[in-house]
């Protein structure tokens, strides 16, 4: 070994951000125990690396005696004081047993462990840099796709992309741009690995503030999402700003906003509502685009009445019942639709509904900004929310 080791070790430290010292540290210690490995050595034996010219040398402590019994950790008095000349019998000295043969060992030993710092330090910096990006969109290239899960490439780390974190419609073709959100980030034995989501509903969130200056700067706030991955999303929206109409800040010159946020989703359907802090009305907004005539909200039950003409009550419903499903997600309150002569009709028009609602109206799971999907009371002629309801981030 000599000084271009040094220099080496300095390089690294310059290019992968390793402290030199952290570097001889760990080299001393995997070659402290590969000369006991080697030699047999039982003592308490020490590797120094020679700061100036970067060799290596091997320290034992020896007990001083008057006669040597075991070489490897004794040594006799008139040695001893050949270092010492003031040392004493029953005195401990250190004393270098640096092999002929040991700059073999110590330049494959100090190799591997350079190696093994280097990617053991690049890993937790990864880790580190992805788990401060939690929460954040990042773009990245669909790599490969492996059973069912599919690895997109993020520059410096493939990143999976599980199946319960995908969207049934989306092709995933190789090459293929995408804008996902950073889920997790995991330490696994082959290093770090990043979970990212195409279903997450913050995902429809990030997305409007990369396309609308007014939520990234705080006027126009997200109040609430419910989202259907593939189908459909509605967001509830509100203005600090008197001035600033949140809805047309969504939706931008000629729909360009909403448009870019539509054609990253694959053409999914997005509403974009006005939140309101007055129930009713909010209740109103998020069955758009029907028009309700009447909303009678029950606070104990968190239970809604809409009333709306006959001829939007397929419209409020919507397909699947999608529409009202989306609607009690986004607001937190059981929706119970009702048409102007179904309400007139009382019981007849009840049953009625409920033959339509059973045919039509069926609760399908998927991501939402609640923790678990909606309940789809048929029987009772509503749509539930979820227990919790999403809140302001």
């Amino acid at each position: 070994m000599n000084g271009d080791f040094l220099d080496a070790l300095r390089q690294i430290e310059k290019e992968k951000e390793i402290p030199v010292d952290v570097l001889l540290s760990t080299i001393e210690s995997a070659l402290e125990t590969a000369y006991k490995k080697n030699y047999a050595a039982t003592g308490d034996v020490r590797v120094r690396v020679s700061s100036s010219k970067g060799g290596f040398h091997v320290f034992c402590e020896k007990d001083v005696v008057e006669e040597v019994e075991n070489s490897h950790t004794e040594i006799s008095l008139e040695e001893a004081r050949q270092y010492d000349p003031d040392i004493q019998v029953g005195d401990s000295i250190e004393v270098e047993v640096t092999p002929e043969n040991f700059g073999r060992i110590a330049a494959q030993t100090a190799k591997q462990v350079v190696v093994q710092r280097i990617r053991e330090a690049e890993r937790e910096r990864v880790y580190e840099e992805f788990g401060e990006r939690v929460g954040e969109v990042l773009t990245g290239t669909v790599q490969r796709r492996e059973q069912r899960n599919v690895y997109v490439n993020l520059g410096k780390i493939e990143a999976l992309l599980p199946p319960a974190e995908q969207v049934p419609t989306e092709p995933y073709r190789f090459n293929d741009r995408i804008k996902v959100y950073v889920l997790e980030v995991r330490r696994t034995p082959k290093g770090p690995q990043v979970v990212v989501s195409r279903t997450h509903p913050s995902l429809i969130r990030r997305l409007f503030e990369l396309e609308v200056p007014e939520i990234a700067e705080g006027i126009v706030t997200i109040k609430s999402v419910a989202r259907e991955p593939g189908a459909r999303t509605k967001v509830a929206v509100h203005s600090s700003d008197d001035k600033v109409d949140p809805m047309g800040a969504c939706v931008g010159h000629r729909g360009s906003r909403v448009q870019s946020v539509v054609n990253e989703l694959y053409d999914e359907k997005i509403d974009i509502v006005r939140w309101n802090e007055n129930i009713e009305k909010f209740i109103a907004e998020a069955l758009s685009p029907a028009k309700a005539i009447s909303v009678t909200c029950d606070e104990a039950t968190k239970t809604a009445l809409v009333v709306v003409p006959d001829s939007q009550l397929s419209l409020a419903i919507g397909k699947s019942g999608q529409n009202v499903r989306l609607a009690a997600r986004l607001t937190g309150w059981r929706i119970d639709i009702r048409s102007e002569s179904q309400l007139a009709q009382g019981e007849g028009g009840e049953a009625k509904l409920a033959a339509e609602l059973e045919a039509a109206a069926v609760a399908e799971p998927g991501q939402e900004t609640v923790e678990e999907p909606a309940a789809e009371a048929v029987k009772e002629l509503v749509a539930d929310p979820p227990e919790e309801q999403s809140v302001e981030e």
